[in-house]
């Protein structure tokens, strides 16, 4: 790999996307040979320079892997231990390449998320500008009325901005879909409940137009180039 940008370097070594690895050098976390580095447009030279994050060393590798995954009930998506809480990475036993999730899915929610060493391609996803919607699965407790669609349908206040879902169907008496596009933390969670109903669970279905089909909860695959193309369809 060619002289380049500390960041965009980690990126392609699969530590994180872009932006989570400008945090890591801005948190100074990074350090290059003997020096730490703040500076994530400092130019690094894979070749001769010696990088390290939290003192474990950074492999610069080429290889680009994809996989989706359907995310079991009660893991978390993080690359840093939390007490005995599992590791949605855990899963990917036999892969060599340092992976992490494109964005997240809370603990208690199941599904479609996708994981990579691809900084470049995570950083595509997430961002707004892509206008990627993903769709949810919603069980809850209460049968769903027309008064429950009208108020998930106006949306809800969270982190101090007014969000509603792009979409709202009830597929029967106790289950719903639910369209989104700005992946706020907990945001599918909160319309349901701020619409008055219990949930019992939720499942990500959807992402642009690549859909979780018949993996099921814990199962992993390798994504297609053309399965990648369908999530910016």
């Amino acid at each position: 790999m060619e002289p380049n940008r500390l960041s965009k370097i980690l990126a392609t070594a699969g530590v994180a996307s872009r932006r989570a690895a400008e945090y890591l050098i801005f948190e100074g976390k990074v350090r290059v040979n003997d020096a730490i580095v703040t500076v994530p447009q400092t130019i690094i030279d894979p070749a001769t320079d010696k990088i390290f994050v939290e003192d474990h060393p950074v492999t610069v590798r080429n290889e680009k892997v994809y996989y989706v995954l359907n995310k079991p009930k009660g893991f978390i998506c993080s690359n840093k231990p939390v007490g005995r809480k599992k590791l949605v990475i855990d899963l990917f036993t036999g892969v060599k390449e340092r992976l992490f999730t494109i964005g997240r899915l809370d603990r208690d929610t199941t599904g479609l998320i996708l994981l990579t060493n691809d900084g470049h391609f995570a950083q595509e996803v997430i961002h707004p500008s892509k206008n990627i919607r993903k769709e949810y699965l919603a069980k809850t407790q209460q049968e769903v009325t027309h008064a429950h669609l009208q108020k998930l349908s106006r949306g809800t206040l969270i982190e101090g901005e007014w969000l509603r879902p792009a979409k709202v169907t009830k597929v029967r008496r106790g289950t719903l879909k639910i369209v989104v596009k700005e992946g706020k933390k907990r945001e599918v969670r909160l319309m349901v409940q701020n619409a008055g109903l219990t949930l019992l669970s939720l499942c990500r279905i959807r992402i642009g137009d690549l859909k979780l089909g018949a993996l099921t909860e814990g199962e992993w695959r390798s994504l297609t180039k053309k399965e990648r193309a369908r999530i910016f369809a």
